[in-house]
């Protein structure tokens, strides 16, 4: 297994995935050389799907830290570093823009931590199997699973509608 040609692929993608999974660049950073390391010391038995293998390990690599640390919130702040988004502007539109990024991250917060994953992933353009293996159910329930984490995000907008306008 061609563990640099790996990382150089699927890199920018997990760090990215991971950096709005944690909130914080620093624990993304550490996840993702622990996925990497967990690459070398445990490989998956088929490189089929090894990009699933990887945002699955990671996922589990944050879970276990948070258990460790008792730390179950995101940390909104640092969310979105990496993902290259254009800026506001002006500085009004760039304060109201980053306080709609807060509360989306805020919403996004109050899913499940399965819910969580499987709508970052979508964002990461992941196949419903390859979603489905990561986060260990059938590729049939991802579109339901999907659209009810939607859901459950639009009745949270709802209920913070002032945040929005």
């Amino acid at each position: 297994m061609d563990v640099e040609a790996l990382f150089s692929r699927h890199q920018a993608a997990l760090l990215r995935y991971l950096l709005r999974y944690t909130g914080d660049a620093d624990a993304a950073a550490d996840a993702a050389q622990e996925t990497y390391l967990a690459l070398i010391e445990r490989p998956p038995e088929s490189e089929d799907n090894v990009r699933a293998w990887l945002f699955a390990v990671a996922t589990n690599v944050v879970r276990q830290d948070r258990r460790k640390r008792h730390e179950m919130a995101l940390a909104p702040e640092q969310a979105e570093q990496i993902a290259a988004e254009d800026s506001a502007p002006d500085p009004l539109a760039a304060l109201e823009l980053d306080e709609k990024k807060k509360a989306v991250r805020s919403l996004v917060a109050r899913l499940s931590t399965k819910e969580r994953t499987i709508l970052l992933m979508r964002e990461e353009g992941f196949t419903h199997r390859e979603i489905a293996e990561s986060v260990g159910t059938t590729t049939k329930s991802i579109g339901t699973m999907i659209d009810r984490a939607l859901q459950k995000l639009a009745r949270y907008l709802g209920e913070t509608p002032e945040e929005f306008e």
